[in-house]
């Protein structure tokens, strides 16, 4: 009798770990299946195709299947494409735009067995998660290298939206580099208005500026390759757009969001990870300054580095530590 209640406590024992290393989502179930849901297309040299890389991730991290579509825009369309995926035993949705925060806080309640991902927002539930990237810090150092660079004091940047963290980081980034520069800031309300973007650029080359940010996603790629062909400088956004102007390229501010869906995966099956907003940055390692032009110099870019890494270790900015 005593070997066989041993026996089972040893059984007991061993089955436990075995069953608590199983990839579970929040609601109990083991995590087989996810999808993703892309604004535009997967084939944009930037934000659509890096989201769809870290789909791929997943499924070779996790030996997860994988369901994704694009050109979902609308909260119809939302809706139309998390029934199809809900139908097809889909576990896990990442939205992989700010837009998605909205259309997915519509329908949760209504999926509360399906986890909900996407990227910067406001919005969180039970089953509703915001993964934010603070642009802010990125912008900065973009800014930093802008005011360094520029040769007429005429610097500027074309995001999409007003809300965007790193606008405001660029302004200061560029002012605490050189106080002289005067900066351009435009918005085109789109992540993808290519053609309004360009217009702004061309605007900005009029009044003599020398170093542009395009701080949003499909129009980012033919302001890079406009500013190589005019002989300006250019700051990549999202990815290490070198790839596309080379050296006119100083720098890209890339955000690893491919990193970040495969850590949020893993979060997801160890239990770690619940309904609510997430703020990652550098210290993470999920935005990093991308590859430096052979432009800039080796001392100014060792100083970069130090800063960037004084950031990760205290969370404050040059300027806000400058006494």
């Amino acid at each position: 009798m005593k070997k066989y209640i041993i026996l089972l406590i040893f059984t007991f024992i061993i089955i436990i770990p075995v069953l608590s290393a199983c990839n579970y989502n929040a609601s109990g179930e083991k995590i087989e299946r996810v999808g993703m849901l892309i604004e535009n297309t997967i084939h944009d040299q930037n934000w659509g195709n890096k989201g769809y890389k870290g789909l791929l991730e997943i499924q070779e991290e996790f030996n997860m299947d994988i369901y994704f579509r694009e050109g979902v825009q609308t909260q119809q369309q939302v809706n139309m494409a998390v029934e199809k995926f809900a139908n097809e035993g889909v576990q896990v949705i990442i939205g992989h735009s700010s837009s998605f925060g909205d259309f997915f806080n519509q329908l949760q309640s209504s999926y509360p067995d399906i986890q909900f991902i996407y990227v910067n927002g406001g919005y969180s539930a039970d089953n509703l998660i915001s993964l934010n990237f603070n642009s802010l810090a990125m912008g900065f150092f973009a800014g930093m290298v802008a005011g360094k660079m520029t040769e007429t004091n005429h610097v500027g940047i074309i995001a999409a939206y007003e809300w965007q963290p790193e606008v405001e980081g660029f302004n200061e980034g560029v002012l605490y580099q050189n106080d002289e520069v005067d900066i351009d800031i435009q918005y085109v309300y789109d992540w993808d208005e290519k053609d309004l973007a360009v217009e702004y650029y061309q605007k900005m080359l009029d009044q003599n500026m020398d170093v542009i940010y395009p701080a949003g996603d499909a129009y980012s790629v033919p302001i890079i390759e406009s500013a190589m062909n005019e002989g300006i400088y250019s700051i990549g956004y999202v990815n290490d757009q070198q790839t596309i102007g080379g050296q006119s390229v100083l720098t890209s501010t890339v955000q690893h969001i491919d990193k970040l869906y495969v850590y949020a995966i893993e979060q997801l099956q160890e239990g770690e990870l619940e309904g609510g907003i997430y703020n990652f940055g550098f210290a993470e390692d999920v935005i990093t300054m991308g590859p430096y032009s052979e432009h800039l110099s080796e001392n100014f870019t060792d100083h970069l580095n130090e800063l960037v890494e004084e950031y990760k270790e205290t969370g404050l900015l040059p300027h806000q530590t400058k006494k």
